[in-house]
Protein backbone atom coordinates (compact mmCIF):
# COMPACT_ATOMS: atom_id res chain seq x y z
CA UNK A 1 0.00 0.00 0.00
CA UNK A 2 1.58 3.31 -0.79
CA UNK A 3 1.43 6.54 1.07
CA UNK A 4 -1.24 8.42 -0.66
CA UNK A 5 -3.76 5.61 0.15
CA UNK A 6 -2.26 4.57 3.31
CA UNK A 7 -3.34 8.04 4.17
CA UNK A 8 -6.60 7.92 2.80
CA UNK A 9 -7.85 4.76 5.05
CA UNK A 10 -6.87 6.49 8.13
CA UNK A 11 -8.63 9.61 7.15
CA UNK A 12 -11.38 7.23 6.47
CA UNK A 13 -10.69 5.40 9.73
CA UNK A 14 -10.72 9.08 11.34
CA UNK A 15 -14.10 10.36 9.83
CA UNK A 16 -15.78 6.62 11.34
CA UNK A 17 -14.83 7.23 14.50
CA UNK A 18 -16.26 10.91 14.74
CA UNK A 19 -19.50 9.24 13.30
CA UNK A 20 -19.89 6.80 15.54
CA UNK A 21 -19.23 8.88 18.49
CA UNK A 22 -21.97 11.66 17.14
CA UNK A 23 -19.39 14.75 16.60
CA UNK A 24 -19.70 14.25 12.79
CA UNK A 25 -22.74 13.34 10.99
CA UNK A 26 -22.29 10.78 8.41
CA UNK A 27 -22.25 11.19 4.59
CA UNK A 28 -24.28 8.33 3.58
CA UNK A 29 -27.03 6.49 5.37
CA UNK A 30 -28.99 3.11 4.92
CA UNK A 31 -32.34 1.84 6.50
CA UNK A 32 -32.82 -2.03 7.01
CA UNK A 33 -36.56 -2.80 7.19
CA UNK A 34 -35.43 -5.58 9.81
CA UNK A 35 -39.35 -6.86 10.26
CA UNK A 36 -38.92 -7.91 6.76
CA UNK A 37 -35.48 -9.50 6.76
CA UNK A 38 -36.96 -12.95 7.83
CA UNK A 39 -39.42 -13.09 5.31
CA UNK A 40 -37.07 -12.37 2.65
CA UNK A 41 -34.89 -14.79 3.88
CA UNK A 42 -38.02 -17.55 3.68
CA UNK A 43 -38.72 -16.64 0.07
CA UNK A 44 -35.51 -16.82 -1.36
CA UNK A 45 -34.29 -20.36 -0.27
CA UNK A 46 -37.64 -21.85 -0.38
CA UNK A 47 -38.17 -20.86 -3.87
CA UNK A 48 -34.37 -22.03 -4.87
CA UNK A 49 -35.62 -25.29 -2.90
CA UNK A 50 -38.73 -25.83 -4.18
CA UNK A 51 -37.67 -25.20 -8.34
CA UNK A 52 -34.91 -27.33 -7.08
CA UNK A 53 -31.96 -25.83 -7.71
CA UNK A 54 -28.56 -25.13 -6.29
CA UNK A 55 -27.25 -21.94 -5.21
CA UNK A 56 -24.92 -21.62 -7.94
CA UNK A 57 -27.58 -22.47 -10.55
CA UNK A 58 -30.39 -20.43 -9.00
CA UNK A 59 -27.59 -17.37 -8.18
CA UNK A 60 -26.44 -17.77 -12.14
CA UNK A 61 -29.97 -17.32 -13.43
CA UNK A 62 -30.88 -14.45 -11.02
CA UNK A 63 -27.79 -12.50 -12.24
CA UNK A 64 -25.94 -12.47 -9.11
CA UNK A 65 -23.42 -13.77 -7.56
CA UNK A 66 -23.54 -16.76 -4.97
CA UNK A 67 -22.61 -14.94 -2.26
CA UNK A 68 -25.15 -11.77 -3.31
CA UNK A 69 -27.48 -15.38 -2.88
CA UNK A 70 -26.34 -16.35 0.26
CA UNK A 71 -26.38 -13.01 1.76
CA UNK A 72 -30.01 -12.67 0.53
CA UNK A 73 -30.84 -16.23 2.13
CA UNK A 74 -28.82 -15.33 5.89
CA UNK A 75 -30.82 -12.18 5.85
CA UNK A 76 -27.69 -10.35 5.92
CA UNK A 77 -29.26 -8.46 2.77
CA UNK A 78 -32.19 -7.87 0.89
CA UNK A 79 -33.06 -8.04 -2.65
CA UNK A 80 -33.78 -5.51 -4.51
CA UNK A 81 -34.80 -4.03 -8.07
CA UNK A 82 -34.95 -6.28 -10.91
CA UNK A 83 -34.13 -9.04 -8.67
CA UNK A 84 -36.86 -8.21 -6.14
CA UNK A 85 -39.62 -8.21 -9.06
CA UNK A 86 -38.36 -11.70 -10.22
CA UNK A 87 -38.39 -13.09 -6.94
CA UNK A 88 -41.86 -11.77 -6.79
CA UNK A 89 -43.06 -13.36 -9.85
CA UNK A 90 -41.36 -16.24 -9.11
CA UNK A 91 -43.64 -16.87 -5.85
CA UNK A 92 -46.64 -15.43 -7.62
CA UNK A 93 -46.69 -17.37 -10.61
CA UNK A 94 -44.71 -20.28 -10.01
CA UNK A 95 -45.23 -22.42 -13.35
CA UNK A 96 -44.23 -19.18 -15.53
CA UNK A 97 -41.14 -18.66 -13.65
CA UNK A 98 -40.08 -22.63 -14.13
CA UNK A 99 -41.01 -22.63 -17.45
CA UNK A 100 -38.87 -19.56 -18.02
CA UNK A 101 -35.98 -21.50 -15.88
CA UNK A 102 -36.64 -24.67 -18.12
CA UNK A 103 -36.04 -22.99 -21.04
CA UNK A 104 -32.88 -20.96 -19.91
CA UNK A 105 -31.60 -23.66 -17.54
CA UNK A 106 -33.15 -27.12 -18.77
CA UNK A 107 -30.39 -29.86 -17.11
CA UNK A 108 -30.94 -28.22 -13.96
CA UNK A 109 -34.48 -27.87 -13.60
CA UNK A 110 -36.46 -30.54 -11.38
CA UNK A 111 -40.02 -31.22 -11.90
Amino acid sequence: MNKKNFGELMESLQEGGEVLRGTKRASRTWSVERGNRVQIKETVQTLRQEFGMSQSVFARFMGVSVNTLQNWEQGRRQPSGAARVLLTIASRQPVLFRETLAESFPDYIHA
